[in-house]
């Protein structure tokens, strides 16, 4: 398996946070889903607990997992904060083992774009159907691919976020470039991090896999799943050529 590549992306917990404190239009519809599949909830790739910590707050058991050290202690002292209880696991969503299994497991937010080769996607649906109950449901999040933004123009810079700078440093201003590898459909991204006055940009690549409407339809087919639906917004909307998003509910198959 080629190694996860974003860790050092996330070091700083309190960026990420800052730059999608506004984000919230996905909570609403993984409650919906909560409360037609049932509990405990299983997240991978939880992050800061951005969604795992509401969840918590409705009184459903949920457990967060995510590979990364920083973003993980982030999550629990904001739990903590909160007064919510949840359970955090360190671990590689390609390679866990936990002793229970979920009515319900997410990945949210476009994580698995983070899987890059055919050998991590695989091991990591096998790990979730070795933790799904007997009438579990697997949703997965993830955009759906524009051309118009994979082809841009590399030379050329487009604005990603702005929000204060944790540390008192001013405005922190993202911008992107990016160029697409056709041949591995991996959209290798580079971040630039201007914080306030500061001369010097901070740089970050993001390399996020692109994964096809039908491609994805196929992996999770090949790979012991049945689709039940596919909609196209946190709205459940049916999924279209136009839709943003792929939203994927599915299960084992019987």
């Amino acid at each position: 398996m080629k190694p996860i590549d974003c860790e050092s992306l996330y070091r700083d917990p309190r960026h990420y946070d800052l730059q999608h404190k506004d984000f919230v239009d996905d909570i609403p519809f993984y409650l919906r889903q909560i409360k037609k599949y049932g509990e405990p909830v299983l997240e991978l790739a939880c992050g800061t607990g951005r969604v795992t910590i509401p969840i918590a707050e409705q009184g459903i058991k949920i457990t967060g997992l995510d590979i990364s050290t920083p973003m993980l202690s982030y999550a629990k002292r904001k739990a903590t904060m909160k007064g919510v209880d949840v359970e955090w696991v360190k671990a590689d969503c390609r390679g866990f083992k936990l002793d229970k299994k979920f009515k319900l497991v997410f990945f949210p937010f476009n994580s698995i774009a983070h899987l890059h080769d055919l050998e991590s996607i695989e091991s990591c649906f096998l790990c979730v159907k070795a933790h799904l109950e007997d009438d579990g449901r697997f949703i997965i999040d993830v955009f759906n691919p524009r051309l118009d933004i994979l082809m841009r123009d590399p030379s050329k810079r487009y604005p990603v976020a702005e929000y204060p700078d944790p540390d008192g440093r001013g405005t922190v201003v993202i911008t992107e470039n990016n160029t697409y590898d056709a041949a591995s459909q991996i959209n290798r991204i580079k971040w630039y991090y201007k914080m306030g006055d500061q001369a010097e940009e901070i740089v970050e690549e993001l390399n996020m896999r692109i994964f096809y409407p039908q491609e994805l339809d196929a992996l999770l087919h090949y790979n012991g799943f049945t689709i039940e639906s596919k909609f196209g917004n946190y709205d459940e909307s049916p999924f279209v050529s136009t839709s943003p998003k792929q939203l994927i509910v599915c299960r084992t198959c019987r």
